[in-house]
């Protein structure tokens, strides 16, 4: 049975990254690991590791993605929370036996990991994102 290891990481949107780091990593004293961009997910993130999770601040990098729909009808916030899985396909198969909505139902997968979205009308509104380490 496919299981639950741990908050990976708590991904908010936000309009401005820099302006962002001024709260997460000056006022809270979060360290900036560092900023990426992430083509396949139209996006800017910089990471801030935080115990064994991070904050993910995630910077839409065009018009037509799903965290620019997001930034513009609700706003920069907590966009998702991201489950850690030790078998992605195993859980996957665990939630459609219990007929979970998803938005994916098999994983994507990019470098060092799959991943796949629980659709947020499953979790009380949550967006989750079941994420593995490869």
């Amino acid at each position: 049975m496919a299981t639950v290891k741990k908050i990976n990481h708590v991904a908010v949107v936000v309009a401005d990254i820099d302006a962002s780091l001024g709260f997460w990593r000056d006022a809270l004293g979060l360290p900036l690991h560092h900023v990426e961009d992430v083509p396949s997910q139209k996006a800017q993130v910089a990471f801030l590791p935080a115990g064994e999770g991070e904050v993910e601040l995630v910077k839409p990098t065009s018009d037509d993605c799903g965290t620019a729909k997001f930034l513009r009808d609700k706003g920069p916030g907590m966009h998702h929370l991201c489950l850690e899985v030790d078998d992605i396909e195993g859980m996957l198969v665990q939630l459609k036996t219990r007929g979970v909505h998803m938005i994916n139902e098999t994983p994507v997968e990019l470098p060092g990991r799959k991943m796949a979205f629980i659709h947020p009308k499953a979790a009380d509104g949550v967006l989750v994102e079941l994420y593995q380490l490869t």
